[in-house]
């Protein structure tokens, strides 16, 4: 309860540095400088929370889960400054319009869904491969994306665009907490980590909740696209590659609830289905950006 009141108060003192920048150009820090300072948090999160499994000290935890919520609330008022800086630049649209801007905000998602997650769980020995995850997706934003701040085109000046990218981005932060799980899952029979686990039948429990969290914002997320394709581009669907691929993403998640409710897949089947559609996920973010083109090319670095 103590470190959940130290998170709304930095939420808090969050929101309040954000209205007090509002007209104060000069005490507002670089936000990819913020970004990549998020990254290094996230992975020492992730660090301690290793030293933790690994070594069994019980601070690890303790400690990992306190620069987890750090890392989380310097990664928001990165994205809130990154807001501002776009109307000081002349632009004034919301972050979420290009491959970095997504990128740090799927970390955000996945720090935020993973924390207030924590509170039910057991213990904290999940986040060692959340946050390295997180950390990850980070670091790729930081040195292979241009983060420098452009007008939008066109296409994306769009508020079914905001809709869009946070519908989805909540369901792949989700799909990313549920794949950890369930690698967890897969090694829980090892003995030297019986001792930090709940039950299978709990861990089996949040994958598949988790996978239906997701879905339910991921299927938003699609519908929100639609709507948002027929205004920029005068058509629902258009079979681009990303819509192509995206739709994979949607019928693996929906097959894999589909069998957990008709066919009562349970245990090492749901984790390896919840694996590959997390595989899907970072293909049809990453992979269809680089190796296909379509109309989503704008969100290449």
């Amino acid at each position: 309860m103590k470190l959940k009141n130290i998170g709304i108060g930095f939420f808090l003192m969050s929101l309040i540095y954000f209205f007090c920048a509002l007209n104060e150009k000069s005490i507002l820090p670089d936000n990819s400088i913020l970004f990549s300072l998020t990254t290094f948090i996230y992975f020492g999160a992730s660090f301690l929370y290793f030293i933790y499994w690994i070594f069994k000290w019980k601070w690890g935890e303790i400690l990992g889960s306190v620069i987890g919520w750090s890392g989380f609330f310097l990664n928001f008022c990165a994205f809130l400054i990154r807001w501002l800086q776009t109307h000081q630049a002349g632009f004034g649209y919301v972050p979420l319009s290009n491959l970095y801007e997504s990128l740090v905000f799927f970390g955000l998602c996945i720090a935020s869904i993973y924390l207030f997650l924590e509170f039910k769980l057991p213990t904290k020995i999940f986040g060692s491969i959340v946050f390295l995850t997180a950390s990850l997706i980070m670091a790729y934003a930081s040195l292979k994306t241009n983060s420098e701040i452009k007008p939008l085109i066109p296409a994306l000046k769009s508020n079914w665009l905001i809709a869009h990218v946070i519908t989805c981005f909540l369901g792949y932060g989700a799909f990313a907490v549920a794949f950890a799980f369930s690698v967890f899952y897969l090694i829980s029979d090892k003995s030297n980590l019986k001792d930090y686990f709940p039950s299978k039948l709990t861990l089996d429990n949040f994958t598949y909740k988790l996978i239906l969290f997701g879905f339910f914002w991921f299927t938003l997320g699609i519908i929100t696209g639609a709507v948002w394709a027929d205004q920029a581009w005068g058509s629902y669907w258009s079979w681009d590659p990303k819509e192509t691929w995206s739709l994979i993403t949607w019928l693996i998640y929906g097959g894999t609830i589909h069998a957990r409710i008709i066919r009562g897949w349970y245990g090492e089947k749901l984790a390896w289905l919840s694996i590959i559609g997390f595989a899907s996920v970072l293909f049809t973010y990453f992979g269809v950006n680089f190796l296909l083109s379509g109309l989503h090319s704008y969100a290449t670095p």
